[in-house]
């Protein structure tokens, strides 16, 4: 099925019946959901149901706007019918009325008359013709899907070498803070201790409950588990970009619980170098999700 693929894209299908040309186009732009609009000739409502299950074939979400047009002779796909109990009830009504005005009734003025009268001639689209006018519109929507699917994929294979490029950035980041965890640790272990040591001169404490104290504190900074479950989540997100199916949601989700990550990761260690490269990861995290906006 080629993912992931992009929710947006452009495709185009043309197929001519005799002097008759149908065109079909297919704009799609990112949507929550699978969201289709037909704008097509009034010859085609009572397909349109059809259409719109044929092109959702192609989207798991996206909104596609569907452009259907028609140039040339349209008679191979409609006919004409007299009704001929009207066209009856109008004649007699104007013989009846020239009786009356004793006039005299031209059989042709008659004959023009009654057939400009409405629905005496019909253009009927029945079921044969439906099933006609579907053959005929079925190549150039194939078309256009496969088209407009093809400009998705493309697309879609373009956003995932960009999304693990940044996703290689985001990854070299979170080792360095994790490299420099245990030194950041020990710093923060000896200036909670330095500074509880000034605040308690002179005061009679136990030694041994002044360092369960400090472990205590420092133990509070720790982001050894908030680095693994980032490392976690990275994992699942090359094994999203990796999967044979839409995963555009659940890598949004996925982003979601980066930041908080993130976040809390930040909050725990207030040392400038980890303060800026929390800011590197926010930064790559936040275009790695506009980028996923735009997947399936």
């Amino acid at each position: 099925m080629s993912y992931p693929r992009s929710m947006t894209g452009f495709g185009r299908g043309d197929n001519k019946v005799a002097d008759h040309t149908w065109s079909v186009e297919i704009k799609s732009v990112n949507h929550r959901f699978c969201d289709i609009k037909i704008k097509m000739p009034r010859q085609l409502y009572a397909l349109e149901d059809r259409i719109k299950k044929w092109v959702s074939g192609s989207f798991s979400r996206g909104h596609a706007e569907v452009i259907i047009t028609s140039s040339g002779s349209m008679e191979s796909a409609r006919h004409l019918e007299v009704d001929r109990n009207l066209a009856d009830q109008y004649r007699n009504c104007l013989v009846e009325l020239s009786d009356h005005l004793n006039l005299t009734c031209d059989p042709a003025i008659l004959l023009k008359l009654v057939s400009t009268y409405p629905q005496v001639i019909r253009t009927l689209d029945d079921e044969a013709d439906g099933e006609l006018l579907w053959n005929q519109l079925q190549p150039a929507l194939e078309q256009a899907c496969a088209s407009s699917l093809t400009m998705r994929v493309q697309e879609g294979s373009n956003l995932k070498e960009d999304l693990l490029a940044r996703l290689e950035s985001f990854t070299a980041t979170v080792a360095a803070i994790q490299e420099k965890s245990p030194e950041l640790l020990a710093l923060r272990t000896s200036s909670l201790e330095e500074k509880l040591q000034k605040r308690l001169e002179g005061i009679d404490i136990d030694p041994a409950r002044l360092a369960q104290e400090v472990v205590i504190l420092a133990d509070k900074a720790d982001v050894t588990e908030e680095v693994v479950r980032l490392n976690s989540h990275i994992s699942q997100f090359r094994a999203f970009l990796e999967a044979d199916e839409p995963t555009g949601r659940r890598l949004d989700f996925l982003l979601q619980e980066f930041l908080r990550e993130i976040n809390t990761l930040a909050s725990k260690i207030s040392t400038s170098t980890v303060a800026h490269q929390t800011v590197e990861l926010k930064n790559e995290m936040e275009k790695m999700r506009e980028q996923v906006q735009n997947l399936e």
